[in-house]
């Protein structure tokens, strides 16, 4: 298993599924439930959009993130989120 960390994001890559399950982790750290929802549903669209674009690799993905990810603009997010990808699943 690898565990990654950039900014507020972390990513824990296992390569062992023959397609993509993704699981997200929001601390309460990152405020109340609806913050916490708000940046999981965040969270939930840039994966979308990378699967999409083929940038994610088969495996299980464990995707955590702190309060700075409900601020951060999304392409950012998302930028950020591919490259903790890109760095775990090589």
């Amino acid at each position: 298993m690898r565990r990654l960390r950039r900014g507020p994001l972390s990513l824990r890559y296992l390569p062992d599924a023959d397609r993509p399950r993704v699981a997200y982790a929001v601390s309460r750290s990152a405020g109340s439930a609806v913050r916490r929802n708000r940046i999981r549903r965040r969270l939930r669209a840039a994966i979308h959009e990378l699967e999409a674009a083929g940038a994610l690799p088969p495996g299980a993905y464990l995707v955590g993130a702190g309060p700075e990810a409900l601020t951060m603009p999304f392409t950012e997010l998302r930028r950020r989120l591919q490259a903790l990808i890109e760095q775990g699943a090589s």
